[in-house]
């Protein structure tokens, strides 16, 4: 029983700092969504970063080719991720641009592939979600695309920040549930 008590405790214990760490999260997500355009030029250089090291893994594998065509190809690809990556972090106002340009572009394709898949699954229950889900996001698809380029100052920086507080938000959810259940336990065992 006493080896029953102590994974409970521990159960307990890394719930209440999984929900800390999930207040954190969520907290984040606020700041960036508070701060925007800061998320959205922070979001482009950690992209461009990412691309140039890209570039440059891309760069050294072309040397593992099997042919000529291919080495060039790949050679390529490696420019081009390079000079993707080193423009992106030089202007990273521009690049934010960009990016709010592609995120509109991508969440009208996804909408209208969703609504698509919705329809498909129109008689499963629940398929209500999955057409809500493709309006939304087509809406906000068409709102982006239709306030560009002044929807700069908010789209990048603000879906970041989004994404970052519903992570927050379900860790937190998930972690109180097994907190509590740890708890329940606890009383019935004690």
């Amino acid at each position: 029983m006493a080896q029953g008590t102590t994974v409970l405790d521990e159960v307990k214990r890394r719930s209440a700092w999984s929900i800390f760490m999930g207040v954190l999260t969520a907290a984040l997500g606020i700041l960036l969504i508070v701060y925007p355009f800061a998320t959205g030029a922070i979001t482009t250089v950690f992209l461009g970063w990412t691309l140039v090291l890209v570039g440059v893994v891309a760069f050294a594998l072309a040397f593992t080719s099997q042919t000529a065509g291919s080495f060039f190809v790949r050679l390529l690809l490696a420019a081009l991720y390079g000079i993707a990556g080193i423009m992106l972090v030089a202007f990273p106002i521009q690049g934010v641009e960009s990016l709010t340009l592609l995120v509109g572009a991508l969440f009208v394709v996804r909408g209208v592939a969703a609504l698509v898949e919705a329809f498909r699954l129109r008689p499963i229950d629940g398929w209500g979600w999955l057409l809500a889900d493709a309006l939304f996001t087509a809406a906000a698809g068409v709102l982006i695309l239709a306030k560009w380029p002044s929807s700069t100052t908010w789209a990048v920086g603000t879906l970041v920040g989004a994404s970052i507080l519903v992570t927050g938000i379900s860790r937190i959810a998930l972690a109180t549930t097994v907190h509590g259940g740890a708890a329940r336990v606890a009383q019935a065992v004690g």
